[in-house]
């Protein structure tokens, strides 16, 4: 692939497994990540819960840049355990 064609690239949805404390909340999480520049669409699944901790599925529908998204969850208090899907293209496959 050529520069050229990989500068046109953009990242348009990312699927991700998220650990976070309780806080914030699932709303106020899903809402802050909702509100990033770029970002036209989030969908927050709770997979599991514990005493201290919550494990999310997060898709992330938009023009995307990952590393602010990952910086984001970090500032939150999050830690993203792996990237489970990534759809990247001149335009979007929805």
């Amino acid at each position: 692939m050529s520069e050229e064609a990989s500068e046109d690239s953009r990242i348009w949805r990312i699927v991700l497994d998220v650990l976070k404390p309780h806080e914030p909340s699932l709303p106020e999480f899903a809402e802050k990540l909702g509100a990033m520049e770029g970002v036209e669409g989030v969908d927050v699944a709770l997979l599991e819960i514990d005493k201290e901790t919550e494990t999310l599925k997060i898709t992330v529908d938009g023009e995307l840049d990952y590393s602010r998204i990952r910086s984001k969850i970090e500032e939150w208090g999050g830690v993203v355990h792996s990237v489970d899907e990534v759809v990247v293209g001149r335009k979007s496959i929805r």
